[in-house]
């Protein structure tokens, strides 16, 4: 299970071995926190820097080092250098910072707070409210998020039941259905929004928020009647739920002239930005 967790409002992306019982944390972004890089590429540049002289040092954290495929900011899922909490834990011994210590109580956090999950999965959902909220998205926004997030998780269980394979073909679905129904990529709607890392839902506007899950129903919807099996039919199936979203923003767009699809986002303002103010 690949998810995003909240540290001091920057994002770290993670995965959860449920046969393990162990969480897997991005080792690029537990590095730009701590260092305080400014961006991904920055961090990456310090955590290759760091590794190659960890190896020569023979440390245990290299050493232990895995790759898993999570979402990369282009969208596409991509083999990434991570590390159990007890690989974070020797990492942060080896990167002064004023940061290690929270950060420290953070991952023990996440540890306690997947146990409470597992025995009340409703928790899980209040803690993405809270993060929502504390990213400052209003009560409107987080229930169509989640909402959405609810229809989404039904469209990949048929998936899954249905013989599509989670990662490359799941996100080439995904990319069918949204680019039917919007006119863009995934990877040109987030480049619209000036996103990198960022998850393209998070930032989306309430419209947007609905015209997905439209989408994404009808496509279930119609990959369920028809009974597709695979890739190819469920391909099939996506561009057909797709088309109904698309009608649908286009009906709404010759009534109020506004276009759904839009380049806002929920971005704090760049320093430069606030400098003009």
């Amino acid at each position: 299970m690949s998810d995003i967790k909240i540290f001091e409002n920057k994002k770290v992306r993670s995965h959860y071995d449920a046969d393990k019982e162990m969480w897997y944390f991005s080792i690029v972004d537990v590095v730009g926190v701590l260092t305080e890089q400014p961006t991904l590429d920055r961090a990456r540049n310090y955590w290759k820097v760091l590794k190659s002289r960890l190896i020569k040092e023979g440390n245990e954290t290299v050493t232990n080092c895995n790759q898993l495929k999570l979402e990369a900011e282009d969208g596409k899922l991509r083999l990434t250098d991570v590390g159990s909490v007890e690989d974070i834990f020797r990492l942060i011994q080896s990167i002064p910072s004023p940061k290690a210590e929270p950060f420290k109580q953070w991952l023990s956090k996440v540890g306690y707070e997947r146990l409470q999950e597992m025995n009340d999965p409703s928790q899980s959902i209040d803690r993405a409210r809270e993060n929502w909220q504390k990213l400052g998205r209003s009560e409107k926004w987080i229930q169509q998020r989640m909402t959405g997030q609810e229809t989404r998780n039904k469209l990949t269980d048929y998936w899954q039941e249905s013989g599509v394979k989670k990662g490359d073909e799941f996100a080439a679905l995904t990319n069918i259905i949204h680019q039917e129904w919007t006119g863009l990529t995934v990877k040109a709607h987030k480049d619209l929004k000036g996103l990198k890392s960022q998850n393209l839902r998070d930032h989306m506007s309430e419209a947007e928020l609905i015209f997905t899950a439209l989408a994404e129903l009808s496509t279930r919807q119609i990959a369920e009647t028809t009974k597709a099996k695979g890739i190819r039919e469920n391909a099939l199936a996506s561009k057909k739920g797709g088309a109904v979203a698309k009608n649908a923003r286009k009906e709404l767009e010759s009534k109020t002239h506004k276009s759904v699809v839009t380049g806002d986002n929920f971005l704090p303002p760049s320093k430069d930005k606030k400098k003009l103010k």
